[in-house]
This record gives structure tokens, C-alpha cells and sequence, in this order.
């Protein structure tokens, strides 16, 4: 986040235990993904204890790869392209009419090894996976790349990448049936490949997939995490050729192939995209903070400034907790650090040292919130600020237990990032890559951004990442229509 100038106080909706939050929503676009429901995900049931990644005893599939090693990588590489083109073979006839066609050419590669030449261009040095339309092929760098996503995220990250892919490919393949021709900007592509990826895997979810399971409790929200760090840089335009999308777009998309299936992702345009797309350009005058827009927690003008805009953003309650950096103990009990709701005296308490850990940016090649890494800013300020969020409710008389208060306070959390989002008067303002962070932090198994006052966390990522989204777009009348 970054330390600028205040803009307008907005005020809460008491019946509705919502904030009204600065910034309008597009009329006519699809801000959602479906109904959001705590426990499931797209009707099926949240489940942490079930399989995730390669399908025990199952016989490796056979395809003809191009200067492969036969290695681990290049296993899974082809198991997870054969189980996409099944269910290609399926849904093109059954959503498009068409009849499905592989690629004509599959490429394994390594980007630290001997050089090849793909798509007229040298693999040396080439840390990737792509879909090249010259020549109809998918390759993927078995010696850093895939390693790396296996590493950091498990073994169905990989089976994402390359489901993205041959979404590029299922693009060529029907042309103007997805919307799509030679001048389609390169977001739309990215964004439709990441939705017929999320299709790919709601048939994994379903137990159709020949070589592959996912669990639809951290087995899928690991995936999503996969968006975070494959993600465009911040400050990076989706305007700009190559652009793909940040987090919080990409997992957006996914959600929508996941839910919807392949029929919603062909119909992604431009006027939908354009409309939803949150991270502009930004050409911000940076008073305060890093050249990333990180700030400290610790300074005290940023805790001045962070508790002003939640007194702004929550509107005149007439009751505002106040925030301690001593510690994030309740002296009646039911503390959830880092960050506490103590409702009997009405504090929002902060163990500052564990909170400035989460606001710490991950160094590059680690996975947020991981060993030890970071996320960024602001995901610590939203722990913060979903926990003021449950005085605001307590104010007004809400349950603060149950799964409907985490996804209530997930959904203020959000419109608070809307609102911080707002130009005017000195602030702390949302700086470019902050809503990623959200995104990284919504997804650890331990975030409080969506969880109720005892820190109960929704189950599912889905529901988590959605009634976020839902309060940043629509604020006090989205939180209202969903969660009260």
C-alpha cells in the first residue's frame, strides 16, 4: 500500500451490517462466479483429506514428445496432456461441435541444457511453457521450470500450466467460436486459456481424469495459489501485448471454468474483461513506502493512517474499536493470532512482529506464506482490517461465529480495499499488486480473512477468494445481498 491523500468517508448500512464503500460497479458485468456456499465448491463438497496429485497405479500414457528424457518431469508433462486431451475430445463436441484435434507437435526441453530451437526461438535460457500457433505445438522446460512449480506448489501446479496451454490450443482450434481472431488482444486469450484450464480441472475434481485426482480443499486452493506466482508483474498494463493478468484476475477466471464450464470461457470478451480487470496503469506521486508500495507497519504515522481509513471506510458506527500493537492476546480468552477481536473491551489487538512477517514481501522464487516468506503490505492490513470488520458487526448486533460471519467479514474486507482504492486527501491507497497479496493470503490455510471471531476459517478457497470479490466490486449492497 502506499501513503497518499484522503479522499471521501462513506457510511455504513446499519440493517444491512455492510460498509458503503467508495467505487461504483460496472453495470451489466459479471462480477461473480456462482453462488457462494462456505462449504463447497461449485456443488461439490470441500474436501482436504482426499487425493491430490498423480492417480497411484496408474499406467503412463504414450505420446510422442520431441527431445524428451523420459525423466520425471516429462511424465508427468504427458500424463497431464493426455488426460486434457480426454476431456477435450469430450467437451469440444459436446459444448462446440467440433471434433477435437492434439496438437501436431509436443517439446520437452531444458532451459539450462543443450539449446533447441521451437517456435523460432532458442530454448536456451527459456524458463517456460507456451503454446506456439505456428506450428501447432505445446512444449515445456522439464529443467527449471517444471521443477520449480513441483517444488513450490505440488505436482498439479504443472498440470495447470500446461491445461492453460492447450487452452491456447482449444483458442486455434475454434477460432471464432471463442471469440477469438488474429487481433484479439492478449489478455483475452490469457484469460480464457486460465478459464478452460479451471474447466480441465473441475473434470479432474469430478474423478474423470484417468491419471490425476485434486482435493477440493488445499489441493485446489494451491493450484489457485499457482496464479499468484505466475502472475504478470505488478504495474504491468493488461492493455500491453503478452499481458496475462494478476492473481486476482487469473483465479477469477479459473473459478469461472471451474463453475461454468468451457461454453463460459468462450464467451470472455473484451467488454467483459475490460470491465473487470482491476490493476491499471498507475502513475501514483509515492509519498511514503518502498519502490514496490510496501510501507511498515511498525511507523506509527502508517498505523495512524491505516486505522483512518477504516474509521472512514466503516462509516459513523458510533462505536470503533480502538487497535493495540502489544500483542494479539484477549484477556477474556479466544485470541487468534496475529491478530485478535477482543469483544469485550471492543480492541483490535496486533502482534506486531508476526503481522510485519506476513507484510514482508517473499524474495523471488518462494512461494508466499511459505517457510517462512512473506506476502506483502496488504495482506497484513487486511488481517487487520477483517478483524475491525467484526467490531463493525458486533456493532450493529451480527453473529460473529459460523461460517456466514467469515464470509461477512471476507466481504467487508474487500469493500475496505475498495474503498483505500480511492484518490483524494492523504491516505494509505491501494498500490499496484496489493489485491494479488489478498489473493496469496485469502488462500493460506491460516488467514483470518475470512474467518469469524474465534478464527474459524471458511473451507473452501473459492468461497473465500468470491466473497472478497464481492465486496471490492459491490460493496455494502453485494455484502448485504449475500451474507446477511
Amino acid at each position: 500500500m502506499r501513503v497518499l491523500q484522503w479522499r471521501i468517508a462513506a457510511a455504513v448500512g446499519v440493517v444491512a451490517v455492510v460498509v458503503a464503500c467508495a467505487g461504483t460497479p460496472v453495470v451489466g458485468v459479471a462480477r461473480g462466479v456462482g453462488d457462494i456456499d462456505a462449504g463447497t465448491v461449485a456443488g461439490l463438497p470441500v474436501d482436504n483429506n482426499g487425493p491430490s496429485g498423480p492417480k497411484q497405479g496408474a499406467e503412463d500414457a504414450n505420446l510422442t514428445v520431441e527431445n524428451a528424457d523420459g525423466g520425471e518431469m516429462d511424465r508427468l508433462a504427458v500424463n497431464a496432456l493426455s488426460d486434457i486431451y480426454d476431456y477435450w475430445t469430450i467437451h469440444m463436441r459436446a459444448d462446440f461441435g467440433e471434433q477435437f484435434e492434439p496438437v501436431r507437435r509436443l517439446a520437452s526441453y531444458d532451459s539450462d541444457g543443450k539449446a533447441i530451437t521451437l517456435c523460432g526461438t532458442s530454448t536456451k535460457g527459456l524458463v517456460n511453457a507456451f503454446y506456439c500457433g505456428q506450428d501447432d505445438s505445446v512444449a515445456w522446460d522439464r529443467g527449471v521450470l517444471l521443477p520449480m512449480l513441483d517444488k513450490q506448489f505440488g505436482p498439479m501446479s504443472v498440470v495447470a500450466v500446461l491445461a492453460h496451454e492447450m487452452g491456447h490450443a482449444v483458442q486455434y482450434r475454434l477460432g471464432e467460436k471463442s471469440n477469438i481472431s488474429q487481433s484479439t488482444p492478449t489478455i483475452i486469450k490469457e484469460q480464457q486459456a486460465d478459464c478452460y484450464a479451471g474447466g480441465f480441472f473441475r473434470y479432474v475434481a469430478d474423478k474423470k481424469a484417468k491419471h490425476f485426482d485434486i482435493n477440493t480443499g488445499q489441493g485446489l486452493n494451491h493450484v489457485l495459489a499457482t496464479m499468484f506466482f505466475i502472475r504478470d508483474p505488478a504495474g504491468a498494463s493488461a492493455t500491453k501485448q503478452g499481458a496475462h493478468g494478476l492473481a486476482f484476475d487469473r483465479v477469477f477466471a479459473f473459478q469461472a471454468g471451474f463453475v461454468e464450464g468451457p461454453k463460459r470461457c468462450a464467451r470472455m470478451d473484451a467488454d467483459e474483461i475490460n470491465g473487470r480487470i482491476v490493476e491499471k496503469e498507475r502513475n501514483e506521486t509515492e509519498i511514503k513506502g518502498s519502490d514496490d508500495g510496501d510501507v511498515d507497519l511498525a511507523d506509527a504515522e502508517v498505523r495512524s493512517l491505516l486505522k483512518a481509513s477504516l474509521k472512514q471506510a466503516f462509516g459513523d458506527t458510533g462505536n470503533h474499536p480502538e487497535i493495540t500493537y502489544d500483542g494479539a492476546r484477549c484477556a477474556s480468552g479466544g485470541s487468534t493470532p496475529p491478530v485478535s477481536y477482543c469483544a469485550d473491551n471492543n480492541t483490535v489487538a496486533v502482534d506486531t512482529k508476526a503481522v510485519q512477517k506476513i507484510a514482508t514481501p517473499p524474495k523471488r522464487g518462494q512461494e508466499p506464506g511459505v517457510d517462512g516468506a512473506g506476502i506483502g503490505d496488504f495482506a497484513a492490513f487486511a488481517e487487520i482490517a477483517s478483524r475491525y470488520a467484526l467490531s463493525i458487526q458486533n456493532t450493529v448486533g451480527a453473529p460473529l461465529n459460523g461460517e456466514k460471519a467469515g464470509l461477512r467479514t471476507a466481504c467487508l474486507t474487500g469493500a475496505w480495499a475498495r474503498f483505500t482504492d480511492a484518490d483524494g486527501g492523504r491516505k494509505l491507497r491501494l498500490a499496484i499488486g496489493d489485491l494479488d497479496e489478498a489473493v496469496a493470503e485469502l488462500l493460506q490455510d491460516n488467514s483470518l480473512i475470512a474467518a469469524d471471531v474465534q478464527g474459524k476459517q471458511i473451507p473452501s478457497g473459492f468461497a473465500r477468494v468470491e466473497a472478497f470479490r464481492v465486496g471490492y466490486f459491490e460493496g455494502d449492497k453485494g455484502c448485504a445481498g449475500r451474507f446477511s
